[in-house]
């Protein structure tokens, strides 16, 4: 009884044969998921490449790009949603319009048995950007925006409790916070010449 549709009297596979022939779109869109571990196609990944270029750009404009039906489009949108190949979607604003006048990176020497804590406490701060556990004479680096140095520095003598800081201030950013694009596929020729 597998694969029957007690309804109609037709198996599962037959009545996806018939959309594949009605949608050809379909049979590209089984392909890509069938990756599977080997990742990305070049279309998922010109669909990447302009969601993070405008995250609000229309599917239409997508799917005229890259040849595909709003339908397909979608799908591997939802696909790649659902596989957390695109995690979110986001709105940048100007941190110094905003009122953020000070941006600061802090290395941090966090001691072990803080860790817990320290944690807890890092998560529930507003100003804190980005805190990453990192690898070198420090174990952790928080990226922190505030209107001033004086919340700044009281920002700062908080995290002293939990171990040694050191902290640098930006003066101005070369690169903005960006997200970088999805790596390029390796050709097959290229592989081969390897």
């Amino acid at each position: 009884m597998a694969g029957k549709d007690i309804g109609s009297g037709l198996s599962q596979e037959r009545v996806q044969e018939e959309r594949e022939a009605r949608f050809p779109e379909i049979q590209i869109e089984r392909k890509a998921e069938s990756l599977g571990g080997r990742g990305m196609d070049q279309i998922d990944r010109e669909i990447i490449k302009m969601l993070q270029g405008n995250a609000r750009i229309p599917l239409k404009a997508i799917a005229q790009e890259v040849h595909l039906s709003i339908p397909a489009v979608s799908a591997r949108v939802e696909r790649m949603e659902r596989e957390n190949v695109i995690c979110g979607y986001t709105m940048l604003a100007d941190p110094v319009k905003m009122g953020y006048h000070i941006t600061a990176f802090i290395n941090m020497e966090l001691k072990p048995e803080q860790k817990d804590g320290f944690c807890r406490f890092i998560r529930g701060v507003q100003n804190v950007a980005e805190c990453s556990h990192i690898t070198g004479a420090y174990s952790m680096l928080i990226k922190v925006l505030f209107p001033s140095t004086m919340e700044l520095d009281q920002f700062v003598g908080k995290l002293q409790k939990y171990g040694k800081t050191q902290t640098q201030i930006v003066f101005s950013s070369i690169v903005s916070a960006r997200s970088v694009g999805p790596l390029e596929q390796e050709s097959e020729d290229s592989k081969e010449k390897a």
